[in-house]
């Protein structure tokens, strides 16, 4: 954390590991803020009214019905019929306006009472969810380990933690529970992986699903209907809006992009490919001096834990110069090279 952050209120709210944190789901989370609270008591109640926020607000979904909305509406709306004192035509139309936004107010609380926010309606539903360039390394229930890239988002029920919904990017090492035979799933908008127990990337980006299989074997069942078994080496991509297929074994002359908890690794991939993960993870904009820079193709290894370390990587496996201004990254080329 750095000094300079304002630590008010809406900083914690927003901050998905302080959430984590709030409701005791991440042990990393929880070991960073309890440290963090420690050395900076001054923010304390501050902490404390946020953790209330989070973990308090639990409404459940339920609408009033329109008589009783209606029966609230008309007793407020009869007080505008009331004799309003007007010596002057400014202050009677002042009086008018704050009869009415006391009435638009009263209809809004009387809403509030009974709407409800859709992530606290299930509350057997567990959510973990990343911000632009964090990496949270989770540990399931049933012993599972997610790596869980930024931007990146994983749900599940408690009761089931071994169904899960995958929206981004993530790494899996699935326990196998051989007195079972328990199955593991992962569930995204093109597939469902089926599996006992591996080691296995997943990631969501583009409209379309990527499967890289590291260890064991696995089912995929597409929404189109069809199915395939993964082999350790294999990769497979799909999407169900374009239905393309794609399925064959990753060797030194396979174009592709892998990430593992905290790594990616290249394999003659352009840089255009490579920058938009970078979009993705960080919530960045890239900008290129020249088409031709697109093209320029990268193999290795690229670290994704930290932006500027990212950055310097990529310019030295490419000889371009990345700048970084703002939210805004611009690949030009490097006169030195």
């Amino acid at each position: 954390m750095d000094k300079k952050h304002n630590f008010n209120l809406q900083y914690f709210l927003n901050d998905a590991s302080f959430e984590n944190w709030a409701k005791d789901l991440n042990k990393n989370d929880v070991s960073y803020w309890n440290n963090w609270i420690q050395n900076n008591p001054e923010h304390l109640e501050t902490v404390e009214n946020a953790k209330s926020i989070i973990t308090g607000i639990n409404f459940n979904q339920d609408y009033p019905s329109n008589s009783i909305v209606e029966e609230a509406l008309s007793k407020v709306l009869n007080k505008i019929n009331i004799d309003i004192p007007a010596p002057t035509k400014s202050k009677k139309v002042h009086s008018l306006n704050t009869v009415l936004l006391t009435t638009a107010a009263a209809v809004l609380l009387i809403l509030i009472g009974y709407s409800s926010l859709t992530y606290f309606t299930n509350q057997s539903t567990t959510i973990h969810k990343t911000n632009y360039g964090e990496i949270i390394d989770l540990k399931l229930s049933d012993g599972t380990s997610v790596v869980l890239n930024g931007n990146s988002e994983i749900s599940y029920d408690k009761e089931n933690p071994r169904l899960l919904n995958l929206k981004g990017e993530a790494y899996f090492k699935v326990k196998s529970i051989p007195s079972t035979n328990a199955k593991f799933w992962v569930i995204t908008n093109d597939l469902k992986v089926e599996v006992l127990g591996t080691q296995f990337h997943v990631n969501t980006r583009k409209q379309k699903t990527n499967v890289v299989l590291d260890e064991g074997s696995i089912h995929l069942e597409f929404k189109n209907g069809e199915v395939a078994k993964m082999i350790p080496g294999e990769m497979v991509s799909f999407s169900n809006e374009s239905k393309k297929l794609l399925h064959k074994r990753v060797d030194v002359e396979t174009p592709y992009a892998l990430w593992r908890g905290g790594t990616y690794a290249f394999n003659e991939i352009p840089l255009k490919d490579v920058m938009t993960n970078l979009e993705l993870t960080y919530g960045i904009e890239v900008q290129y001096s020249a088409n031709e820079l697109m093209k320029i193709p990268i193999s290795g290894g690229i670290p994704n834990q930290n932006l500027k370390i990212c950055i310097a990587a990529i310019e030295k496996a490419t000889g371009t110069r990345i700048i970084n201004k703002g939210n805004i990254l611009r690949v030009q080329e490097n006169p030195i090279y």
